[in-house]
C-alpha cells in the first residue's frame, strides 16, 4: 500500500477524515448538508436546488442529515462531503488509496454504491470498506473482549473474539445523542422548539457539553442535591447565547441517564448496560469471562461525566459475579475510536486481500 492512506470515518452526526499514521483525525464535521434554490443557465430552466456542506446561515431551514440512525438515506449529500473530504486531502497526492468505516447495518446496496461513488465518480486509485466496531477493537490494542459505541444516531454493543465479531452477540439500540437532543430541544424550548433555529441549536450543544452528566443513582440524584462529577460545570443555572440567565431543572442536567433509564424518556429499552449483559449471555459461555474482563467505550456519549463509571457499576454489581469482574478500557481520545482503529488497520498485512482496486472493481462489471 501507499505510504500515506486517507481514512474516512463517516457518522450520523459527523465525518473525521485524514491521512493514516496520524495521532487523530484533521478533518472533523458535521454530517450535514444544505439545498438552497438556484438557477443555471439564463432563460427558462426551471429552479433547481444546489447542494453545499453544512449550514447556510441565511437559509437555516434547508439543511439536513444525510445519513440517519446508520443508514444513507440522501446519497447525491454523501457523495458531496466525500468530494469535499478528498479534495482537501488530496492536494499534495492525487492517487492515495482511501478507507472508508462501514456501519454494519448497511446493505448489500449501499456497498456497491459507495464503491461506485468512489471509483467512478471521485476516481479513488484502491478502495477498503471496514467495519466501525471492528476498528475500535483495534484503537483498543485488544482482539477479544466487547465494543460499547454510542454516538449520534446509534447505539451498538458487539462482542468480539480474536478480532472477529461473535453473531449473535450484536446489539443495536435506536436511541443515541439525537435523541438526548431532541430531548434537550422540547424541555428548553417546548412548543418554540424549533431544530433549524440556530439559536436553540447552539444553546442545545453548548449546554450539553457543559452542564450533562450521568449521575450514580437516578433516585438518589433527584432527592438529594450532589456534586456533579469532574467535567460537569457545578450549578444550575445556564447562561444563553443571548445573555439570558436559566435556570436547568435536575431532568435537563441528568438527560444523559436515558442510556441507562430508556423508559423514564419515553425510548424503547433496554438500557445500554443490559444490552452489553444480553451481548455476552448469547455468546458461548466459555467466553464470558473473558469478553466481560474487556469492555471498550467509545462515541461521544461516553464522554459525558460519570457515563463510563456508571456502566462498570451496573455491569460489576448488578449483573456478573466477582469471577468475571467487569474491567472498563477508557480511551482519551475514544469519540475517535472508529478513526484511529482505522488508521491503524490501513497498513496492516492481514487487511492486503480485503483492498479493491479500481481495475478490480472495472473487471467486475464486466463480468
Amino acid at each position: 500500500m501507499a505510504a500515506r492512506t486517507i481514512v474516512i470515518d463517516h457518522g450520523s452526526g459527523f465525518l473525521k477524515a485524514g491521512l493514516s499514521g496520524w495521532s487523530e483525525p484533521q478533518l472533523v464535521l458535521p454530517s450535514i448538508v444544505n439545498y438552497t434554490p438556484c438557477r443555471e443557465n439564463p432563460g427558462p430552466s426551471h429552479a433547481r436546488r444546489c447542494v453545499s456542506l453544512g449550514i447556510d446561515f441565511c437559509h437555516p431551514d434547508t439543511f439536513s442529515y444525510p445519513v440517519q440512525r446508520g443508514r444513507v438515506l440522501n446519497w447525491e449529500g454523501v457523495e458531496y462531503i466525500w468530494s469535499f473530504v478528498l479534495e482537501k486531502l488530496r492536494q499534495e497526492h492525487e492517487d492515495l488509496p482511501v478507507m472508508i468505516t462501514e456501519c454494519p447495518l448497511k446493505e448489500p446496496a449501499d456497498r456497491q454504491k459507495t464503491l461506485e461513488i468512489m471509483f467512478e465518480a471521485l476516481d479513488v486509485p484502491s478502495l477498503l470498506l471496514a467495519d466501525q466496531l471492528e476498528m475500535s477493537l483495534y484503537a483498543s490494542g485488544f482482539l477479544t473482549g466487547v465494543v460499547v459505541d454510542s454516538g449520534y444516531g446509534l447505539t451498538r454493543v458487539q462482542p468480539f473474539h480474536l478480532g472477529r465479531p461473535i453473531g449473535p452477540g450484536g446489539k443495536t439500540l435506536e436511541f443515541a445523542g439525537q435523541d438526548l437532543e431532541a430531548y434537550l430541544f422540547k424541555s428548553l424550548f417546548k412548543e418554540d422548539c424549533d431544530h433549524h433555529n440556530l439559536f436553540q441549536l447552539e444553546t442545545v450543544a453548548s449546554m450539553q457539553m457543559s452542564k450533562c452528566y450521568v449521575p450514580q443513582t437516578l433516585g438518589e440524584a433527584l432527592d438529594f442535591p450532589q456534586s456533579p462529577p469532574s467535567g460537569s460545570d457545578e450549578g444550575n443555572a445556564y447562561l444563553l447565547p443571548d445573555g439570558t440567565s436559566v435556570e436547568l431543572t435536575p431532568m435537563q442536567r441528568l438527560a444523559p441517564e436515558m442510556f441507562f433509564n430508556p423508559q423514564v424518556f419515553d425510548l424503547p429499552g433496554p438500557s445500554i448496560s443490559q444490552a452489553v449483559v444480553d451481548a455476552i449471555l448469547a455468546c458461548e459461555a466459555s467466553l464470558h469471562p473473558m469478553l466481560t474482563s474487556y469492555v471498550m467505550t467509545c462515541g461521544g456519549n461516553t464522554l459525558y461525566p460519570g457515563f463510563t463509571k456508571r456502566l462498570h457499576k451496573e455491569l460489576t454489581a448488578k449483573h456478573f459475579s466477582s469471577s468475571a469482574k467487569a474491567t472498563m478500557w477508557l480511551g482519551s481520545k475514544r469519540n475517535f475510536s472508529v478513526w484511529l482503529g482505522a488508521s491503524l488497520v490501513a497498513h496492516l498485512s492481514t487487511y492486503k486481500s480485503e483492498w479493491m482496486t479500481k481495475e478490480e472493481y472495472e473487471e467486475s462489471l464486466r463480468l
